[in-house]
Order: C-alpha cells, then structure tokens, then sequence
C-alpha cells in the first residue's frame, strides 16, 4: 500500500482538547501525568513497579482464560508478565459482531506496534500487548450489527444484562450460515461458542496470536477481589464523583467540552441477565431499576462475598485497569482519550498511576478504482476532507472557463462606488449612508447573478461533479468516516494481506492521520509518500 499522512487539524473530525493534546499544549498538561514520546517513556519504565502478587493473580486468570487454545506466542507473554521487567500497552473495545468497525482492527495493530517499539527501544523490558474485552458493557444495540459492502448485518436478540454472556443461539447461527461472504475462522467462531464473548476471544486470537496479543476477559472474581477497596470507597465516600466534577470545571475553564459525568455512585449490579445502576437513597442502597435493596450493613457483607457482583462504570473502569494490571499506556480513540483527562483526580485519590494515553492510528483506505477518480479530479489527499457543498464549489471556481465569481466587476463596483461616495461626501455627509446602502443592495445583485453563474457552470461540469459525490461516499459512506463504519471484511477478503500491510504503515507514536492508497499492481515495491 502506498502510504501518505494528512495534519489531523485539517481533517474537521477532532475536537479542540484533542488536536490541543497530540501538540503538547502547556495548558493541558495538569490533566495528565507524561506526554507519550520515547524519552518520557524511559523514564517511566525505569521507575515504574508492580506488585508480585498481582503479577501472579493476573497470570492465573489469564492462564485459565486460555485453557484449550493453541497459544505459543501468546503463552510466552502471558508467562513473561510474572516477571517484574514486563510490562503492557493496553487497548480496549466492546465485542461488536464480526469485529464491527474496521477501527476496532486498527487499534489493536497500533498497540502491538507501541510493545514493538518499546521493546526495541527498551531492549531489557519485555512489552505485552493488552486486548481488554468489554464483556459487562449491556449496551447490545451499539455491538450487534455490522456493515459490510454497503449493507448492514444485524442480530437481534432479547437477551438482557453484560454482552459478553449472551448466549450464541440459533438465531444467530441462522444468520452466519446465510452470510456466505464470512471467512471460516469467523463463521468457526460462532458456531463453535457458546458466549459472545468466547466467539470475540476466538476470531481475535485467530488474527493476532502470531504477534502474541493477549486478550483479557476482566470480568473476573479473582480480578475484582483485588478491587474490593476501590469498590468500597465509590460506594461509602463517593469520592470519584467530587473528583471528577472538580476535572470537569477545570477544563471547561480552559474551553474545552467534557464528555463524562459522574455518578455518586460509579458501579452497576451484575448477575446473569442483568446490569443495573446502583444508586444510595437515604441510607438505603438499591438497583435503579428498584428490584433489589441493601442496607449498608448488607452490601458491604455483599461486597466480600461477591465482588463479581460489582461491575464499573466508564469512570471506575480505567482504575480496574490500571490497578490489575503492570500497564504503561491506553491506545484509544479521540474521545477515549480525551475523556481520561477528567480523571486524573481519582488516579491520584486512589494512588493508582496514570498510564500514557496515545490515540490510535487513523486510517482512510482509498481502492484502486477510487484513487483513479481522485487522480482525474486532480484532487489532494486533504482534499477528501472538505464537505461535500465545499468540494464541488471549488472544483467549479478551478474549472470554469471564465470568471464565474464576478471578480472584476466587483473590483469595478467597489471603485465606482467609492468615488460617487467620495462627492456624496462633498455635497452632504449624510448621503453617504444612502450610497452605502445602494453598494450592498447591489452586491446582494451581483452575488445571486454570481450563483446563477456557478450553478450553470456546475451543470456543464455535471459528470465531474458527480465523480465526486461518488468518491465522497465511497470514503465516508452515508457521510461517516470510512474506519467507523465499514468492516476490515472490505479490505481483508480483497487482500488477505492487509493486516499485515498496517503493520508496515502505522506507527503509534505518529499522530498524523494516516492515508492508505491500495496498490493496483502487485509485487511492485511502492515509496511511502509524506503529504
């Protein structure tokens, strides 16, 4: 593939705290602990430490996850984590059908990249990267459906509660034997599980073993135990949720949105088929939705009984994170970025260590036959981000075979008028306002003369016009960013290959958006680009 990369503050799709981040802003560095560059990271990896007892809590857990699986690679960094030099980068993703957006694909290649290139750099430190499975998140609506070659999949189910239980029924197996397009260890998967979760952890190590990604299912009863004391403060002091509100008001002083709130209390109640808010009212402890209750006295005896109960919310989440596992750094998307900058306060309460945060790759994937288009259409890379009215205006400014845009009658309107102002002036002050107001009606003349104008020039460029609409929906279907809406499938069943190809092109700790142009002849070696 031939690579270019595009400014990320030229694409229109990030926020301000964002782009503000990827720079180093000064301002924003008392959100978080180490700006994420090699140097930086020395430092931390010389210093950081982990407990042994945690080490070999999490190599038990991971040890019984992987029962039954072929796991070279896999099994060498799970072994390599008892030992005090090893540490993990970290990504984290719920379990989406078929892996859902290709981003889901891209995040995990940037963070084997990121344990690549520690090791690399930091050759006396072992580096492991960390799949986090999402497997309490119940929001089932945002992961069952997937879109691939303009057409959305969709499972329905009337399953309820953490996502990664559902069971794999025969609806689904219906649905997988009709999508003839799926590839066999997908279609292995599914039909050979009998959890959601067990299907993820199949295909995911089927496409990352060899590179020896780990895949941590963290809903886990020896994990949480070794969470009871975070538990217990969120629920009896409530302390996150000041904390955080204090992050909040401070980075909305600086101009910049937040994206989390916090609860008073920042954990669900879990059991099969159900996750539910747990709320304090009056002293009394409950379930939002009011069917189970608690006195103080109870729900601590719950707690030491049945840590497994106790699922976090995306506050508490990132702390269960950090607090089980040796990790040095979360690769995520924009908005997961920058909404860990809201809770470095509860990091700090909780004397738990802020990793590095790096935003993953980004990638647009232009085919063979789109790049061509954008070739006749003498279009540039950062081109492709403009708004779709902005793109056809231009072109039909740049290929008009005259001056659509009225430019040298309107320099003739402003001279002519600024002299018949000049003796305005001389005859009665107060005339000028009459003749100020005669140029703006007429310039209001000229601008709808001039749309008439570009309007007839765009039908006599109709076919390039509709070139572009084409490769606009192409690379950003139904007006979405191409890597948040279509499957790696698009990619991978036209090149089996492409994985390996991100490899080669991505780089963790290059932040620039990253432009992949297909290679329409093969065996050719092709030159990376910078634009």
């Amino acid at each position: 593939m031939l690579k270019s990369t595009v400014d990320p503050a030229c694409t229109g799709l990030f926020s301000p705290l964002f782009l503000d981040y990827i720079q180093d802003k000064k301002s924003l560095r008392k959100f978080y602990q180490e700006f994420p560059n090699l140097k930086h990271f020395e430092k931390v990896v010389s210093e950081k430490t982990f407990s042994t007892e945690k080490r070999e809590t999490l190599v038990q857990v991971l040890t019984a996850q992987y029962s039954g699986f072929e796991t070279s690679e896999v099994s060498r960094n799970i072994e390599k984590l008892r030992k005090e030099n090893t540490f993990t980068v970290t990504t984290g993703h719920q379990l989406n059908l078929m892996t859902g957006p290709a981003y889901f694909i891209y995040k995990i290649v940037s963070t084997i990249l990121l344990a690549r290139k520690l090791k690399e750099n930091f050759p006396s430190f072992h580096f492991v990267p960390i799949y986090w499975m999402a497997s309490e998140d119940h929001d089932f609506e945002e992961i069952n459906h997937f879109h691939f070659d303009g057409t959305e999949y969709r499972w329905e189910s009337d399953q309820r509660g953490p996502v990664g239980e559902f069971t794999l029924d025969d609806g689904l197996r219906e649905l997988i034997q009709q999508w003839d397009f799926l590839p066999d260890f997908f279609r292995e998967a599914y039909v050979g599980s009998k959890s959601l979760k067990e299907a993820v952890r199949k295909y995911v190590h089927h496409l990352f073993a060899e590179q020896g990604l780990v895949i941590l299912d963290a809903n886990d009863r020896l994990l949480k135990s070794s969470f009871l004391s975070v538990i217990q403060d969120d629920l009896f002091s409530q302390k996150a949720n000041e904390l955080i509100n204090q992050r909040n008001a401070a980075l909305e002083a600086e101009g910049y949105k937040t994206q989390v709130y916090p609860r008073e209390i920042n954990f669900f109640y879990m059991e099969p088929g159900r996750r539910e808010r747990l709320i304090n009212h009056q002293g009394i402890f409950r379930t939002h939705d009011g069917e189970n209750q608690w006195t103080a006295e109870e729900m601590s005896q719950l707690l030491q009984d049945s840590p497994e109960k106790f699922s976090p919310n995306v506050v508490m989440r990132p702390i269960y994170q950090e607090l089980i596992l040796p990790n040095l750094a979360y690769l995520g998307g924009p908005a997961e970025v920058a909404y860990w900058f809201q809770l470095k306060g509860v990091f700090d309460h909780y004397q738990v260590d802020f990793p590095f945060l790096l935003p993953r790759n980004f990638a647009l994937v232009v085919p063979v036959e789109v790049q061509r288009k954008i070739d006749k259409l003498n279009l540039q890379h950062p081109d492709l981000f403009l708004p779709m009215d902005r793109l056809r205006i231009d072109y039909v400014y740049r290929h008009a075979k005259s001056d659509i845009q009225l430019m040298q009658e309107k320099e003739k309107l402003e001279k002519l008028f600024f002299s018949v102002e000049e003796k305005a002036s001389d005859l009665d002050s107060t005339l000028v306002y009459a003749v100020n107001a005669a140029l703006k009606r007429t310039e209001k003349i000229l601008e709808q003369v001039e749309v008439k104008f570009r309007k007839a020039a765009e039908r006599k460029q109709g076919d390039a016009i509709r070139q572009i609409a084409a490769v606009k929906e192409a690379l950003f279907p139904q007006g979405t960013l191409q890597e948040r809406k279509v499957n790696f499938l698009e990619f991978y069943l036209k090149d089996k290959n492409f994985i390996d190809h991100l490899y080669k092109t991505f780089d963790p700790l290059d932040f620039n958006f990253i432009i992949l142009q297909e290679d329409g002849r093969e065996g050719e070696t092709k030159k990376d680009l910078q634009v």
